[in-house]
């Protein structure tokens, strides 16, 4: 019996040392990937020329099926979700190349020059690689950040001459509306003019000055081929579905999304007004009139919000939530340029702080980076809209629910609004990428059901908002179906804590939500659940087959 016994545990041993041998070598596999998928350089910028791609197919094609190839049988529940999650990966790439192709639909994707840093893991939207991160210099510059700022900004002419070259699409609204895109990039050129003429670095100024003049050639020649522009922009819902259940892994097609995000309009509508009448007989809220108010109003609201989530237990408060959100409270705008989300903070800047939940999740990843190697950086082609957008987004509601509002009723009405919002831009993102409405069209929707006309008083946000979803696909309903994707995760989790004859906690929940990290909302509901969503075995299926 003894011998039988330390038999099976040999066996066992010798199982699981294999097991993890295989998962080692996926691992290695995932890193060969992410150096593969970064575009090599040609003349010192990114290369996404038509012959590159077709040249680099074959490696592409070879990963992919070292991918498949692995035997997952053995692997724990985590495991597998990292293999999701790197065909996730490589099923974007591909979908990038034979469809999206923002390199040639897409003007907007030649913009290098980003001057802030985004909420959510990596930049919104298709970016090129090797960007230029203005926000992460401080002037005056080190000699090593002159050094590095020369070689950033030395990529610009060239990378805008190969544009010329890869723009053959014929995406009307991409093309006129990204020309905006590549006017920010000039704009933010000159504005760093000064700071860097007083460094008297003359290769870094002659750097700086080619780039601007490029851009600005590049503005001309956009300006110039947009008369001949007269195509769709949208992918159509057969692609748009395929894309966000093989690619960011939402189990939800074009005609699903419709209806929740129609549905959720409904009831944040409906919620909205059931507030206002339980509200009835309180007096409105007031918008503060100075940089002073604002100041106060930041601060108290934001302190009174960190101490709700620590004394309420809705989440474990790291010591990093008060810097994180505190560098962002926001400031005094005047009453005539105030955008939807600046109208809001006027009255009551918490239910913006809930949605900062976003940069508590940055945060984390800087000081607390995830114990998983596939987990620790950004997923690529905005894979984690779904969980960090859907989070952010869900916790606005979650949190008036569990009582942040209670001694100020008011602040609720802010919330439903808000969620209409997201549900109106979200629902017309969905018909013009099904080139059922142009991308204004789409805007009308926006704004005309935004409550309480937000969205009527400043246009920028509202051609920026549907451009960026025009760009990146489920984007703009991400906010919504990311949202329910968790609502589904809270309600399995607590039906598995009932059926066990456990208290459901809400903190144990947002702190193993953490712990799983930036992934899809899908394969964090499987993390937490144990059960695997039944539309992965189709992806998986389609993978192995080679087809979609």
């Amino acid at each position: 019996m003894k011998t039988g016994l330390v038999t099976f545990v040999s066996i066992l041993f010798s199982f699981n040392t294999f097991a993890s041998q295989n998962f080692t070598q996926f691992e290695q596999l995932f890193s060969q990937w992410r150096s593969f998928e970064v575009a090599p350089l040609f003349e010192g910028a990114p290369d996404y020329r038509q012959q590159t791609f077709k040249q680099r197919h074959g490696t592409w094609k070879d990963i992919k099926r070292s991918l498949i190839a692995f035997d997952k049988s053995n692997w724990s529940t985590a495991q597998q979700i990292d293999w999701f999650v790197m065909l996730a990966e490589l099923n974007g790439y591909d979908f990038n190349q034979r469809v999206l192709k923002p390199w040639q639909r897409d003007p907007a994707f030649y913009k290098q020059v980003w001057t802030y840093k985004s909420d959510v893991p990596a930049h919104e939207g298709p970016t090129p690689h090797f960007l230029t991160e203005l926000w992460t210099y401080s002037f005056p510059l080190s000699e090593t950040e002159q050094n590095r700022l020369t070689t950033d900004l030395s990529r610009i002419p060239p990378f805008l001459d190969q544009a010329r070259e890869n723009l053959t699409g014929n995406a009307r609204e991409l093309w006129i509306a990204g020309i905006r895109d590549i006017q920010e990039q000039f704009q933010a050129l000159e504005g760093v003019q000064q700071d860097i003429a007083t460094l008297n670095n003359n290769e870094l100024s002659s750097v700086l000055q080619k780039a601007a003049l490029a851009t600005q050639s590049f503005i001309k020649w956009l300006e110039q081929q947009s008369e001949s522009k007269t195509g769709p922009s949208g992918i159509g819902e057969e692609h748009y579905s395929w894309y966000q259940q093989h690619v960011h892994l939402v189990p939800m097609t074009w005609k699903d999304e419709e209806r929740l995000l129609k549905r959720e309009l409904e009831r944040a509508w409906s919620s909205l007004k059931l507030e206002e009448h339980r509200n009835i007989n309180l007096p409105q809220l007031m918008s503060v009139k100075n940089k002073q108010e604002y100041d106060e109003l930041a601060i108290r609201s934001a302190n009174n919000f960190l101490k709700f989530l620590d004394e309420k237990q809705i989440v474990t408060v790291a010591d990093y939530f008060k810097p994180a959100l505190f560098e962002r409270l926001g400031s005094f705008v005047p009453v005539e340029t105030r955008h939807f989300f600046y109208i809001g903070s006027h009255f009551d800047p918490t239910p913006l702080y809930s949605h900062f939940y976003h940069w508590f999740e940055l945060a984390r990843m800087e000081n607390e980076p995830n114990s998983r190697f596939i987990r620790r950086d950004a997923l690529l082609y905005n894979i984690f809209d779904s969980r960090n957008e859907g989070t952010a987004t869900a916790v606005e509601e979650i949190f008036m629910h569990a009582g942040l509002y209670d001694n100020n009723p008011r602040a609720r009405e802010i919330v439903w609004i808000m969620l209409a919002q997201r549900a109106a831009r979200g629902l017309g993102s969905l018909y013009a990428h099904a080139n059922q409405m142009t991308m204004e069209d789409a805007g009308k929707i926006h704004m005309n059901y935004t409550p309480r006309g937000w969205m009527k008083t400043e246009p920028d946000l509202l051609i920026f908002e549907q451009h960026l979803y025009l760009r990146q696909p489920g984007y703009g309903t991400s906010y919504v179906t990311g949202k329910s994707l968790l609502d589904d995760a809270l309600m399995e989790k607590a039906k598995l804590a009932e059926e066990n004859g456990n208290p459901f906690v809400l903190k144990t929940f947002f702190d193993e939500l953490n712990q799983i990290g930036n992934i899809p909302m899908s394969l964090g509901t499987w993390q937490m659940t144990g059960k695997k969503p039944k539309f992965l075995e189709e992806v998986e299926k389609a993978a192995k087959s080679e087809e979609w």
